[in-house]
């Protein structure tokens, strides 16, 4: 295993101001003769420097190290941060954010000058900068520089950089103008013009900065960006993953479906972890567990189901959702798995997660466990258990030992299974990655599923193994996720039946879920129809003749 590089310190001053068309950026080229971000285009920033400290300057506004430190969530040094930004930005485009201490402003004629003769003396290492602005009795102004992000560097860089980044509104009176070293040229551009040069090769913008500019597409001048870094919650860390895939090598952020899965079997960030989701391909997600996707890819099953085996050779192995009847796919298992698959299990019976448990079974002769629907519409018929599993269950397959939860609401007769070895929770469709699960009555449940995730909370484990999609982590957050998406939903039906008194299930799906494609509302009926009948049981709304009317008067 190779050393990962520890990152360094770093920040980064995004410059923007209001131009005739709307909110402009500044953006600097990087020389071709520095090791680092070579030729692209940047914002105004580098790594700390050892004088960067609050007790070398003196201040204006209200900023004060304790409340610098909570707004970056670091023990103490955070006003080093803000420094360092304004100084970078001084140094490279000659912007600089420092006052009389009266507050009085340079003139124009006097800052150009200012700033020619101290850039120079700068460069050339004759003085530090707090030198410079102590001997022109300045202070800086660090309230006018707002914290906007977080970026570190992926694991497998050479050279990897932990950098905060500020945006300022561009003082009025100065001019940027490039070193000419480090920077040999500079653009004021609109966000989106930067980003098709970019699209368009004629702009060679580094990831961070591309991520950043299409965030500034959303603001129209400078005081909504402004806005939106004080009235934003606390900055998450962007630490891009490097990931292979069609089209070769890609970093990925927080969010990205496999960011979490190349974070858990790529410590090193070599790039070995595959971004996409290919059946008949196996991935080793712990020391005894592998996953292998099934050949039925559709818009109901994603990239396919995920079977899950558990095991080795020495002790035989549990398969978890064979997937459907498919004998290549079954060959694949048992290929994989020397042909010692000794026990099945099945998380429910919806024909794209069991039927293959009964050919398994008829050709190795497994034991298969689940449970029986309490309404067979949609199942797998030929699902026939040799046992059947309840809530609580702590079953041991072998040196395998798996606890047993029952979570009615997709289906009556759900199960995930949590391997403590692992930590992780194998969850089938309980919980699945890239889309809300359907709850199609009368064997799917509103009221139930709303249960059954409040019940992931009772157990510990680190990572969801989702029956389609890849590894998940911060499992709680999934599943706060899941519950405030499912919440804003009901009360988004409730409040347009509230509005119209009265409604079919055709009716209310157009305008309860009119932020979803009309191609899926016969999908999003059949989840419509479990949300009203939770509403009715909880006496908020009646029925009749398949009319829903609202309680409210």
């Amino acid at each position: 295993m190779s050393e990962i590089v520890t990152p360094r310190p770093a920040s980064t001053l995004i410059l923007v101001r209001d131009g005739q068309a709307g909110l402009e950026v500044l953006l600097g080229e990087k020389t071709s003769k520095v090791n680092f971000a070579a030729g692209a285009f940047v914002f105004p920033g580098g790594a700390l420097d050892e004088s960067d400290l609050g007790e070398n300057f003196t201040m204006l506004g209200k900023l004060i190290g304790d409340e610098a430190n909570r707004i970056l969530g670091v023990p103490d040094g955070g006003l080093n941060y803000w420094i360092a930004a304004i100084r970078e930005c001084f140094e490279e485009v000659g912007v600089l954010f420092a006052a009389t201490n009266s507050d009085e402003m340079f003139s124009e004629k006097e800052y150009l000058a200012f700033q020619s003769s101290k850039r120079k003396t700068l460069d050339r290492g004759e003085v530090n900068f707090h030198e410079v602005l102590r001997d022109a009795e300045l202070a800086l102004e660090v309230d006018q520089l707002h914290y906007f992000s977080r970026w570190v560097t992926h694991a497998g860089s050479p050279r990897r950089y932990d950098t905060r980044f500020f945006i300022a509104r561009m003082p009025q009176g100065q001019v940027a103008q490039h070193d000419g070293g480090e920077l040999v040229d500079h653009r004021w551009l609109k966000p989106a013009e930067a980003l098709r040069l970019n699209s368009q090769g004629k702009l060679n913008l580094m990831f961070p900065t591309q991520k950043t500019i299409e965030k500034l597409t959303e603001f129209r001048e400078v005081e909504e960006a402004l806005n939106y870094t004080r009235n934003a919650v606390p900055v998450t860390p962007m630490t891009p993953r490097l990931t292979v895939g069609a089209g070769g090598k890609k970093l990925l952020l927080p969010g990205d479906f496999a960011y979490a899965e190349a974070g858990k079997l790529d410590p090193d960030q070599l790039g070995t972890v595959s971004r996409d989701i290919q059946p008949g391909v196996v991935v080793k997600l712990d020391e005894r567990v592998r996953r292998l996707t099934a050949p039925n890819a559709s818009i109901m099953t994603g990239p396919g189901t995920n079977t899950y085996i558990l095991g080795d050779d020495a002790n035989g192995y549990l398969v978890i959702d064979p997937g459907p009847e498919s004998r290549k796919h079954i060959d694949s298992i048992r290929d994989l798995t020397s042909d010692r698959v000794k026990w099945v299990l099945c998380t429910h019976t919806h024909i794209d997660h069991s039927p293959g448990a009964a050919l398994i079974s008829k050709l190795t002769g497994a034991c298969v466990f689940g449970r029986l629907a309490e309404h067979m519409e949609r199942q797998d018929s030929s699902f026939v258990p040799d046992e059947q599993l309840s809530d609580g269950n702590e079953v041991s397959f072998g040196d395998l030992k798996i606890d047993v939860l029952h979570t009615p609401g997709h289906a009556s007769n759900h199960l995930c299974f949590l391997f403590s070895e692992a930590r992780m929770l194998f969850t089938g469709d309980h919980i699945m990655q890239g889309s809300t699960v359907v709850i199609n009555p009368p064997d799917g449940d509103m009221s139930a599923y709303f249960g059954s995730l409040n019940k992931l909370y009772d157990y510990q484990f680190d990572w969801i193994a989702p029956g389609h999609g890849f590894l998940m982590d911060n499992p709680q957050e999934v599943v706060n996720r899941l519950l405030v998406h499912r919440q804003k939903r009901e009360t988004k039906i409730l409040n347009v039946l509230i509005a119209l008194r009265k409604g079919t299930v055709d009716e209310l799906v157009v305008r309860a879920y009119d932020d979803v494609s009309q191609t899926l509302h016969q999908l999003a009926k059949r989840s419509l129809l479990a949300h009203l009948m939770k509403l009715l049981q909880e006496e908020r709304i009646t029925v009749s003749n398949d009319v829903w009317f609202s309680a409210v008067k």
